[in-house]
This record gives structure tokens, sequence and C-alpha cells, in this order.
């Protein structure tokens, strides 16, 4: 198993940046599936971004370009800046781990964005 504690959200106004971090209780630089997840009111949680172990990314269309996922050895996480944040970007993100047929998710951190 895996703990995942995810930090750095907050209130921006759009066109702002922050960065996200999540800290896992243990190594996962060798896990294929890692990621970050979003979820606004009343919609389902969506694939905001994932990095490999080769370190090759994958970005939702709605971030690519501002939206960049990181591995984060010092914490045995990842990290996700963002930069130019829209009001759009409003959701609870979650750091996803999938590793051995299991899903491991974080508590979330909330990004509000405000116009």
């Amino acid at each position: 198993q895996v703990q995942l504690v995810e930090s750095g959200g907050g209130l921006v106004q759009a066109g702002g940046s922050l960065r996200l971090s999540c800290a896992a209780s243990r190594s996962i630089f060798w896990v294929n599936a890692v990621g970050w997840y979003r979820q606004a009111p009343g919609k389902q949680r969506e694939l905001v971004a994932s990095i490999t172990t080769d370190g090759s990314t994958n970005y939702a269309d709605s971030v690519k370009g501002r939206f960049t996922i990181s591995r984060d050895p010092a914490k045995n996480g990842v990290s996700m800046q963002m930069n130019s944040l829209k009001v759009e970007d409003t959701a609870v993100y979650y750091c996803n781990v999938k590793e051995h047929g299991a899903s491991y998710w974080g508590q979330g951190t909330q990004v509000t964005v405000s116009s």
C-alpha cells in the first residue's frame, strides 16, 4: 500500500499560478502510472496529467501548455506546476497511483480560481 498526501492548493486569481505536491509514504519512482486528477462540483473526476517511469507525460487537452507534471524524488512523489489558471480549473485535485491492480488516492487539495 501507499499513502498519498496532497498540498499546495488555495485561492488564486485567474492568470495566476499554483504548485501542487503529492508526498508518498514510500518511493513511487518505479510506479508507471502516477497522475493528477481533478473533480469539480457536479462533474466526474477527470485525468489532468500523468507521468511514467521514463518521464513520458500526458495531459488533458484543457491544460496542455499550462500545467507541468514532474517527479519529486525528495518527497517520494510528484508535483504539478499550474500556470495561467482559469476559473474552469477550479476543482479538488487528487494524486493517484496505480500499482499491482490497486488504485491509491490522496485526500485531495482544493484549488479555487477567481475571476
